[in-house]
């Protein structure tokens, strides 16, 4: 199965659960209520349906769309993106939406948004349960990280040892650590042995956005993960597990630095330097004439770094699952105040860049780590006060609870026709912005 499509299989696995839950909430506080629901489907169906099917004695057809932007619930007697005008000039039912009290429509159209958040402490707690917490104290990395020109620009060197952020010891595999420090005011490091502080400048995730190039990366050292039968490495004796020291006598720190010197001896036979089970061992090494030499490099870092491994039972699982859902809820609403500037608006993408976010191969553990963080997202973003978005329909209920005057349904329709325009050419700026990106 090729990366694409691996890529494309999560995606579309992980947005179907997410609309199915955020759909679901809106569902069952509707008949809570006793609204009636005419539909419940997932993905959209202009025109037909993949399927459809009402049972017997039941007020609501459950479906699946053709067209995968997400999904809808539709309840009687509501304004919505259907934009269903039947309801026009007709006496409110006890059955519809708009006869209810404004509390009760504000608990029907909050409900999607918290379900997909308390969908992602599910998840977060599940992942903790099952596989447990690793931590890996930025300070083990013994060779620093590499950085990019906006970070070099706030006074990093390549091979800082980053220690601390604000004075918070670091955690490297903490999925805030990138975002903890860009925000940070200030970084502790260490370089060459010596321990500093660098004060942050106030524009730094301003330049990051507009750059686009990222923070930095691990220097992590070249490490023989496996050998490719029938290579050169494995002519050369080469087994895995073997760490690269040197080239031809020259310090090699990391493994990026190795990939270049190697592929600048394409076709040679190269003397290299290795540690195996703590021995140094002399190796005469050819180099194809692509600049391989046969091995695939080590990338787990568990397998290259001490790493912290912390095992919860359920009952513990299910605080740290809390924990760590807050924790990216402030997170992200913390980063939706760059969502609205020049820079962040920059960095918006489609599609193509949610898929990108899995990884290549099938992995359950990161994929439910991606579905947790997209339901999350998926939750904040919901709340904009955007019309066809959830968070428009609050923030008019909010007005009508407020004034206790219900907006006319004609100013709804429009409203809503506004609010589907904005997110349909917001669709498409940000796709057309990954077909650019891609080409």
């Amino acid at each position: 199965m090729s990366t694409i499509l691996i890529k494309f299989v999560q995606l579309m696995l992980s947005f179907t659960i997410l609309v199915l839950v955020h759909e679901l909430g809106h569902y069952l506080l509707a008949r809570l209520f006793r609204v009636r629901v005419d539909k419940f489907y997932i993905f959209f169906n202009p025109w037909f349906s993949l399927f459809k099917y009402k049972p017997k004695g039941s007020d609501t057809e459950w479906g699946i769309g053709w067209l995968p932007f997400g999904g809808y619930c539709k309840i009687n007697g509501m304004i919505d993106e259907s934009l269903d005008r039947s309801i026009e000039g007709t006496t409110p039912q006890p059955y519809e939406f708009r006869s209810k009290p404004a509390w009760q429509r504000f608990l029907i159209m909050v409900a999607g948004v918290v379900f997909n958040f308390l969908l992602a402490i599910v998840i977060y707690a599940g992942i903790i349960y099952t596989w447990g917490r690793d931590e890996l104290p930025s300070a083990r990395i013994e060779n620093g990280m590499a950085f990019s020109p906006v970070a070099e620009y706030a006074g990093f060197r390549d091979g800082d040892i980053i220690l601390a952020t604000d004075g918070r010891p670091a955690d490297i595999l903490d999925a805030g650590f990138m975002r903890s420090v860009a925000q940070a005011e200030s970084v502790q490091v260490r370089r060459e042995g010596v321990d500093t502080t660098l004060l942050m400048p106030d524009d730094l995730m301003k330049r990051l956005l507009l750059d686009g190039r990222g923070l930095m990366y691990i220097r992590f050292p070249f490490v023989v993960g496996e050998v490719v039968p029938g290579k050169p490495a494995e002519r050369a004796g080469l087994k895995a597990g073997d760490k690269l020291l040197a080239i031809e006598g020259r310090k090699v720190d990391e493994f990026r630095q190795a990939r270049a010197e190697i592929h600048s001896r394409r076709g040679q036979v190269v003397p290299m330097t290795f540690e195996r089970n703590g021995e140094v061992l002399d190796l005469s090494v050819p180099i194809d004439t692509a600049g391989q030499i046969g091995v695939l490099t080590e990338m787990d870092l568990s397998k290259l770094y001490q790493v912290d491994h912390h095992s919860y039972n359920l009952i513990e699982a299910v605080p740290a699952g809390v924990r760590l859902g807050v924790t990216t809820l402030k997170g992200y609403i913390g980063d939706m105040k760059y969502v609205f500037t020049p820079e962040g608006a920059s960095q918006i993408g489609g599609f193509g860049s949610i898929g990108n976010l899995f990884p290549p191969v099938w992995d359950w553990r990161a994929f439910w780590s991606m579905t947790a963080l997209l339901s999350v997202i998926l939750s904040v973003m919901n709340l904009l006060p955007i019309p066809a978005l959830d968070g428009g329909h609050i923030v008019f209920l909010l007005i009508e609870m407020i004034t206790r005057r219900k907006m006319k349904e004609q100013w709804l329709i429009r409203a809503q026709l506004i609010g589907m325009f904005l997110l349909f050419a917001l669709m498409i700026y940000a796709n057309v912005k990954d077909l650019v990106r891609f080409l």
